[in-house]
């Protein structure tokens, strides 16, 4: 089983996609003129001012449903393994991702608000949706669909799953089976109680848990401010193979820093525009420009606090894949949440290995159930018209059987599955958005007019024309948008 995962990651994460992912954030982020900072002081406003509605959720929910599915094991577990593989300089790759990643996590989120529909009273959509209407290519949107199905239904739970009975088993010495069990429950009480259960859930729990973990890692960080120079240098020079000692795995450097910046701040991996869609806004350029931000918070904001941790406190390994072992710090340790647990350990004593376990739990729990979310969205699209509730109940079982799969198998063969999930999802909507470039420029164009001429921003696909926006067309109210903000 294995041995075939780690065949099919060796096609999907060839440098082709790589490379892709790093070309369509810089291509985007200057065709936009980087908006992701031309437009940062319009983000706190947006992120507060759309209210929930009937059919929809705020801008906030709709931000802390995104970042439930961005800041997950990947933020702990992810940079650990970054490093390991690739060096300190992956650390840079991974920003860099996230930088150039803020403007393809605008373009999707915005076109998963422009080509939204509101079926069984609720908004739905994401690129499934915006394949069919924007493309209108039918048996691509149903290929997307199904592919994230699986991915988001079966492949990614258990990587989180996975991360969270690891690092419990490592604090508290419980088997994983009773942690999976435990997973599990707390997921079926949530999963079922809808949507706006999980919303609401991660509108509580999302912001908490991000600001608990940084405050520890500044903690951790001003005790050992005398490092940091010697940290930044190491990472540069390591990320453009300058450094001596890491100046032969450059191409790993690269590769693990895009690989795992991906996966954690999944910007262009076609997650984020599902809980973009949701939101109720008056234009779309507003969500889109909320769900950029949410790039940053996870990977300039939660990553770095990990890598500055582990970098600081010298608890990692470096072991490039097919290559000898240049730095052996933690012995035989498997990469993952055990780097940042002895990173948080060697300083405070008796509460690094609980702290972490506790902070990953959130992270990664919050994370299925935003999967959860993403499943049933696509599984919705593909039902079309109809509602087969009965196939929403298999996937919540299915979901539920494979947290519990991952909770009890092989970290290798866990991020194995995941990474076939996320690149499957990554090379197809990439190409979606690509092609849908031309209509995502005219929202953000229209919408920084709007703003010149002192107006709040209010969504015409007619005016634009753009095509098969059914939604904004027929069925909304500008009037009724200003009640709810």
């Amino acid at each position: 089983m294995e041995n075939l995962v780690n065949w099919l990651n060796d096609i999907i994460w060839s440098q082709a996609l790589i490379f892709l992912c790093l070309g369509v954030g810089l291509f985007y982020s200057i065709i936009t003129r980087f908006l992701q900072v031309r437009h940062m002081k319009d983000i706190f406003k947006l992120m507060f001012k759309g209210q929930k509605s009937e059919a929809g959720i705020s801008s906030f929910q709709a931000l802390s449903l995104a970042l439930s599915g961005r800041v997950g094991t990947g933020n702990i577990a992810g940079v650990a393994t970054a490093i390991a593989f690739g060096g300190p300089g992956a650390v840079f790759w991974m920003w860099m991702m996230a930088f150039l990643g803020a403007g393809s996590a605008f373009v999707e989120s915005a076109l998963g608000q422009v080509y939204k529909v509101k079926k069984d009273g609720q908004f739905r959509g994401g690129p499934a949706y915006y394949i069919e209407k924007g493309l209108g290519i039918k048996w691509y949107a149903v290929l997307f669909a199904i592919v994230t199905v699986v991915a988001t239904g079966v492949l990614l739970p258990g990587v989180q799953a996975n991360s969270i009975a690891l690092s419990v088993e490592n604090a508290f010495g419980i088997n994983p089976a009773i942690t999976g069990i435990i997973i599990v429950t707390l997921l079926a009480v949530i999963i079922f109680g809808g949507v706006k259960r999980i919303a609401r859930v991660a509108e509580f729990v999302v912001p908490f848990m991000a600001l608990g973990y940084i405050v520890v890692a500044l903690i951790i960080t001003f005790m050992n401010i005398s490092e940091i120079p010697g940290v930044l240098k190491l990472i540069f020079s390591s990320a453009f193979g300058a450094d001596a000692a890491f100046g032969g795995i450059l191409g790993s450097a690269i590769t693990w820093g895009v690989k795992r910046g991906v996966y954690s701040n999944e910007a262009g991996q076609g997650t984020g525009p599902h809980a973009a869609a949701a939101a109720e806004v008056s234009h779309p350029a507003k969500q889109g420009i909320v769900q950029a931000f949410s790039v940053y918070v996870d990977t300039l904001l939660v990553c770095s606090a990990t890598a500055f941790m582990i970098l600081i406190t010298g608890m990692y390994n470096v072991a490039p894949e097919g290559k000898p072992v240049i730095v052996n710090n933690l012995g035989d340790m498997q990469p993952g949440p055990g780097y940042t647990q002895a990173a948080v350990e060697s300083v405070f004593h008796g509460f690094g290995a609980p702290f972490v376990a506790v902070s990953l739990f959130f992270f990664a729990f919050t994370t299925i159930m935003a999967y959860y979310y993403m499943a049933e969205t696509n599984l919705s699209y593909i039902n079309g018209q109809k509602r087969r509730i009965w196939t929403e109940y298999v996937l919540k079982v299915v979901i539920c059987g494979m947290v519990f799969y991952g909770s009890v198998k092989t970290a290798s063969l866990a991020w194995g599955l995941g990474d076939v999930g996320v690149g499957s999802m990554a090379w197809l909507n990439i190409i979606a958005i690509l092609l849908l470039t031309k209509p995502a420029l005219k929202v953000l164009r229209d919408y920084e007019s709007q703003l010149k001429a002192g107006k709040d921003p209010v969504f015409d696909p007619v005016k634009l024309g753009i095509q098969d926006a059914d939604f904004w067309e027929k069925e909304y109210n500008p009037l009724e948008s200003e009640k709810t903000g």
